[in-house]
């Protein structure tokens, strides 16, 4: 350019390389897209509007991040490829202008209790080896700080070979320190199970004498089992067993046993259970199997490690007064403190590396956690935000960054924190991409995309594209809400009753005493880390008929679906099993009435090794999962499979009257377009709905619990400004009917609508814990003595 300047020569016009500046693309269909094309600037920030389900996951996670992934994936070898999840190209015509995406969703870090905020960030790692060069005493290398890692001891003779066949058996020796607790093998607790909740030991087996859910003494195997196993007396109460019985009943290894004539294997009760109840996800066993699991198995602070995992050697190697056991329960903002008083030039680039993670931490605004937080315990949104810090400090430019609602879980106060950090971003040359329903985030964007125009088969479509102030004066739902504020409401009811809590020390609590009304809608409220999940999920008392619906995620196979989910498949079956006069089974996709086919599935699946694989419908029963011969049976004039395609409202009036008129299955359909479902179809694969989808399914799921007291843990979270009003309507509902709804939330809208808010803070981890506030919203907004109130009331007031 400087060159064209002194020759006097015109500009040179735009470089081929810099034309590249847009995503393009065209024909998308996959999920809900139909036939979607769009063009993306590069190195903007674009946000994705629209309601939950109208396909923004589709468009930018399953379409842009998928194919980019994939490409990457293609130019590694076919060898490394063999290692590598295999991807599926998705259902797109053209993809154009695609750079490296890096995906941050808000899906639960791993659940493994070996799994802790510091081994999830490498922080640990960098710890472990600072440790190893600097810690008094030196006790080994950095295995020896690692609770994942056992120490291991062996010696015997190994053979040698030598030249053609010369051999020689030499004595070798090896050695391994490791860090693990050999108590609790590294998970910090150790688990016990109540054995006064397996049997009653007054009585004998013959009398009945387990207490376990589905183990009947006359004729269930399991049980025949023990009688007849030859080990115990089965006529002899269970108090009354000798040591050697009792050690054989509990404990008894595997060993086959001829019961009425048939081989079958003996074990233990105690293993039996654990292998029975204990190995599966508690979210997927039925209610009352969970509730004996809950009350059968206790689970306490190892007491050889006192919940740090390590073993006495790892605790008692020490910097400045500090082991690593101190350093990783530290909150993170102290132990960077802690990191910069360590001074020593041989590790210098190490502490630099660990001081620039920590920093990293608190300025995302998750300094109040500790390294060995289990990560299976954050939100969706802290676990989002963990999983951002590795790339805050990147040197790469031109990458992609695609984030799943990156405000989910944080406080007013803390949103223009995310702003910055996605900003920053997109000005070090990124093309950042945003799925979003928060106005603050929706109003920094560079470019708007709005999905709709509504949800399942109603969406798919772009309805709008450009500037935020375009969106604001367009027609789309969420033009319209934009600018939505709900507001304090006229007359709050009044509690004629309170949970009482006193002297609440749940994690960061500091001797919290607060009443919660009955009765009413309470939102408890403040920062994020304040305390608000350990005041109300650890300090309520359970026995006061509470139903929690949290954060958990929803598990569920391709197989599961709404109705096998919510329990509604079950009335259905019995009512096609009534009319037609035949067994139950045949209905189901996963039992007898499977096309053999498919089993069940509707898709053939073929393996192709390296390459993904595919998934062809099945011939034989075109994608209907069932069975030729169980079409034929019809109930109201559908068969089972045309059922299952239904829309949950369609559903919700074939069931509520006629000849297929089903009471159960009418109030379970009730419930799901109460929360807003109405438009899912009740056979949908789980694995194809939203994260606000699955939210509000687990909703109304729990809404058929009985129970007098409902705990809501952020219900807003991935739901459209549209669906906020509908939630607040169903709220207010619940509570009108009877119920007393409390709600973790930090959402204005919620807050303003409440009756009565708790206010938790003044800041997070061990700067919160207190009650900073009690009263109505009115009051809140009156005194502005919090964030909160600040908040709210800059949210009324506009």
């Amino acid at each position: 350019m400087s060159t064209a300047k002194r020759t006097g020569t015109p500009s040179p016009e735009l470089h081929a390389a810099d034309s590249h500046d847009l995503i393009r693309v065209h024909g998308a269909r996959v999920n809900n897209l139909k036939d979607l094309s769009i063009e993306i600037p590069k190195r903007r920030l674009t946000v994705f509007t629209g309601v939950s389900g109208s396909g923004k996951s589709s468009l930018v996670f399953d379409t842009i991040a998928a194919e980019s992934q994939r490409l990457i994936n293609e130019t590694y070898s076919a060898f490394v490829q063999g290692f590598m999840p295999t991807l599926a190209r998705p259902e797109v015509d053209v993809l154009d202008g695609l750079t490296t995406a890096i995906s941050v969703d808000q899906r639960r870090m791993g659940g493994d209790p070996r799994s802790t905020v510091g081994t999830a960030t490498d922080a640990n790692a960098m710890l472990r080896i600072l440790f190893s060069r600097l810690g008094k005493p030196h006790i080994g290398p950095p295995s020896a700080y690692s609770f994942n890692t056992a120490s291991v001891h062996a010696s015997g003779g190994i053979t040698v070979e030598r030249g053609a066949a010369k051999t020689k058996t030499v004595k070798a020796t090896f050695s391994r320190t490791g860090g693990m607790c050999t108590r609790c093998e590294g998970r910090g607790s150790v688990s016990d199970i109540d054995l006064t909740q397996l049997y009653d030991d007054s009585k004998s087996l013959a009398e009945g004498a387990f207490t376990i859910p589905g183990w009947k003494s006359d004729s269930q195997w399991t049980v025949q089992v023990y009688a007849q196993s030859g080990f115990v007396d089965p006529d002899k109460p269970i108090r009354l067993y000798t040591k050697k019985e009792l050690q054989a009943f509990l404990y008894g290894e595997p060993v086959k046993v001829k019961v009425n004539g048939v081989n079958l294997t003996y074990e233990g009760l105690i293993p039996k259970i654990q292998k029975s109840f204990l190995s599966k996800d508690k979210e997927a066993l039925q209610p009352h199997i969970r509730a004996f699991v809950e009350r059968a198995v206790t689970f306490a602070t190892c007491p050889e490690c006192e919940g740090t995992r390590l073993t006495e050697g790892a605790r008692s190697s020490k910097i400045n007064r500090k082991s690593i056991a101190d350093a990783c329960a530290m909150e993170i903002r102290d132990l960077a403190e802690w990191v910069r008083g360590v001074k020593e030039p041989s590790v210098a680039p190490l502490l630099t590396a660990l001081q620039q993670t920590l920093d990293s931490f608190v300025q995302i605004g998750l300094g109040y956690l500790s390294l060995d937080r289990a990560s299976g315990t954050l939100s969706g949104g802290e676990a989002q935000r963990v999983k951002m810090i590795r790339h805050l400090g990147s040197s790469l430019t031109d990458v992609t960054y695609v984030f799943d609602e990156p405000t989910a879980g944080l406080h007013p106060h803390d949103i223009q924190r995310m702003n910055n950090l996605l900003l920053q971003l997109r000005d070090k040359g990124n093309t950042v991409l945003v799925v979003e329903h928060k106005p603050e985030v929706i109003a920094i964007a560079d470019h708007v995309v709005d999905l709709g125009p509504g949800a399942g088969t109603a969406g798919g479509t772009v309805c709008f594209e450009g500037t935020v102030e375009g969106l604001q004066a367009s027609d789309t739902i969420t033009g319209r809400h934009l600018d939505d504020r709900a507001s304090l409401k006229e007359e709050v009811r009044k509690s004629t009753r309170a949970l009482e809590i006193r002297g609440a020390t749940a994690n960061n609590l500091q001797g919290v005493d607060v009443d919660i009304p009955l009765g009413v809608l309470s939102v408890i409220t403040g920062v994020a880390g304040s305390g608000k999940s350990s005041l109300v999920h650890g300090s309520i008392p359970t026995e006061e008929g509470v139903v929690s619906i949290d954060q958990s995620p929803i598990r569920g196979s391709r197989r599961s679906n709404p109705a096998t989910y919510t329990g509604l498949l079950e009335p259905i079956r019995k009512a096609f099993a009534k009319a037609n006069d035949v067994k139950p089974a045949l209905f189901s996709a996963n039992s007898e009435g499977a096309c053999p086919t498919c089993n069940g599935a509707g898709v053939i699946y073929s393996d192709l090794g390296m390459m993904a694989g595919t998934a062809t419908t099945c011939e034989d029963c075109g994608g209907k999962r069932f069975d030729a011969s169980v079409l034929e049976y019809r109930l109201g004039g559908r068969d089972i499979s045309e059922v299952l395609a239904m829309p949950v409202t369609e559903a919700e009036e074939f069931f509520g009257t006629g000849e297929a008129h089903t009471p159960a299955a009418h109030k379970i359909l009730q419930r799901l377009a109460d929360v807003g479902l109405g438009y899912l179809t009740i056979g949908q694969p789980l694995t194809t709905l939203s994260g606000g989808e699955r939210q509000r399914l687990k909703l109304a799921t729990h809404m058929g619990d009985k129970g007098g007291v409902y705990v809501l843990d952020e219900p807003t979270t991935g739901l459209h400004l549209a669906d906020v009003e509908q939630l607040l309507n169903l709220l207010d509902r619940l509570v009108d009917s009877g119920k007393s709804v409390i709600v973790i939330e930090h959402h204005q809208a919620v807050m303003a609508h409440a009756d009565w808010i708790i206010d938790l803070g003044p800041g997070a981890g061990h700067d919160g814990g207190r009650l900073v506030f009690e009263g109505t919203p009115a009051d809140l907004v009156a005194a502005r003595s919090t964030l909160t109130g600040e908040h709210l009331a800059a949210y009324v007031g506009g």
